[in-house]
């Protein structure tokens, strides 16, 4: 199919990508591919803990590999649609989108897929993404190795999520029609997926595992959850049993943290947590109450407490 390219064209392009900020095809093409042959030297890795117990690694990219990978997702993968039933790392999405869809059911089950970005290896990245029916094979190679690394996606990175997406798109579409006919709600925040209705769980289980086994992914029967409507149905940390809501845990830590603000003083408050970095501390607590008004958007008193960090001119931002 790209036979026809000269060295030209196929320098052309790959400046059409504007993966850096030069024209200059020789510095473009030398950047590249030292990315692509040094992925050792440009990531730093670290990990962090999970609710069970474990660790989840996450990889951090040089500002260099960074900036490219910023780029290939802005001009080249967000080009590419994602199914209507992922709710994850899209613009104008969030939580409450994937929540909203499982208000008032009689039964949730939640679903979990195993070791999700580590088994999203080079090839399902390639055929997905950069294949040679969308690329030369030199750039579709090039192009996948650089958003790789030891032959995973690497969680992290500005293109792994939305390259989970993409790859996963036509598993969404697949078990989001067979839901569709039978009434069933689905949908996916990433590794999780979410069903909501009048249906057997176990049927429904066992037609996921069969189709994420199709897509080369394992369901992970540890994190398998059903939960009917007598108990608190939660959907990605919000509860969603006759609307949407925060638990009554997470709003009561925010109310004991802005009484003692109000009763002490920011400064007094934060020298008996011992806590040294105060932008950090109220940009947290700014987000944790955002958090609840974009799930509760007439919560007056949550709405209060945001215009009085604004109005105190506490905001370090």
């Amino acid at each position: 199919m790209w036979d026809h390219l000269t060295d030209k064209m196929y320098d052309e392009f790959l400046l059409s990508f504007n993966l850096l900020k030069t024209n200059d095809i020789k510095k473009v093409k030398k950047t590249l591919y030292y990315l692509s042959n040094n992925l050792d030297a440009n990531y730093i890795s670290f990990e962090i803990p999970k609710k069970n117990g474990s660790f989840r690694t996450i990889y951090e990219p040089s500002n260099l590999l960074k900036t490219v990978q910023q780029n290939i997702l802005k001009n080249i993968l967000e080009e590419m649609r994602v199914s209507k039933y992922a709710t994850a790392y899209q613009k104008g999405m969030s939580l409450v989108d994937n929540a909203k869809v499982h208000i008032n059911k009689k039964i949730i089950l939640k679903l979990d897929i195993k070791d999700f970005f580590p088994s999203i290896n080079f090839n399902m990245v390639y055929n997905t993404c950069f294949n040679e029916t969308l690329y030369p094979k030199k750039i579709g190679i090039l192009l996948t190795n650089i958003c790789m690394y030891n032959n995973e996606l690497p969680q992290g990175t500005p293109t792994a999520a939305y390259i989970s997406n993409l790859i996963l798109r036509d598993f969404d579409e697949e078990i989001g029609k067979y839901c569709d006919n039978l009434n069933i709600s689905y949908t996916r925040y990433s590794d999780d997926l979410t069903f909501s209705g009048d249906f057997n769980p176990k049927d429904l289980i066992v037609i996921v595992r069969n189709l994420l086994k199709k897509y080369h992914f394992k369901l992970n029967y540890d994190k398998i959850r059903v939960i009917n409507s007598s108990k608190r149905q939660l959907v990605t940390g919000i509860v969603v049993n006759e609307k949407l809501s925060i638990k009554k845990q997470i709003k009561k830590k925010i109310r004991q943290e802005m009484y003692y603000i109000k009763k002490y003083g920011l400064d007094n408050h934060l020298k008996y947590l011992n806590i040294t970095n105060k932008n950090k501390y109220i940009n947290t607590l700014i987000g944790k109450i955002n958090f609840v008004l974009q799930v509760e958007c007439d919560n007056k008193e949550f709405r209060e407490y945001l215009d009085y960090l604004r109005n105190k001119d506490i905001v370090m931002c």
